[in-house]
């Protein structure tokens, strides 16, 4: 089991940059693949950034060039968030997959993220 805690939300104007922390009960570099998702009400979570165990990234097209995901050699993953937009507005959720058969991925509790125009 993977214990998910996110941390670095709040509210930011247009433009501004903010940071989001996931702190895994795991060391990050033993799962298959962590990432960020977002959600706005009544929409599904959708991914915004993924970080395989390789260290291959991939983003989604509205926050290519502006964000990057990354980690650190212990249990944190990170989001960097540059020229954040009011369409980047939502509750941040950091996901870990095992990539196991019959092993669930893993969430955490969200995070808000509030971009002002």
């Amino acid at each position: 089991q993977v214990q998910l805690v996110e941390s670095g939300g709040g509210l930011m104007e247009a433009g501004g940059s903010m940071r989001l922390s996931c702190l895994s009960s795991r060391k990050v570099l033993t799962i298959e693949s962590m990432g960020w998702y977002r959600q706005t009400p009544g929409q599904p979570r959708e991914l915004v950034a993924a970080l395989k165990w390789t260290g291959a990234t991939d983003y989604a097209d509205s926050v290519r060039g502006r964000f990057t995901i990354s980690r650190d050699n212990d249990k944190t993953i990170y989001l960097q968030m540059n020229n954040l937009k009011p369409e980047d507005t939502g509750v941040y959720y950091c996901n870990a997959d095992l990539k196991r058969p019959g092993v669930p991925a893993y969430w955490g509790q969200g995070t808000q993220v509030t971009v002002s125009s």
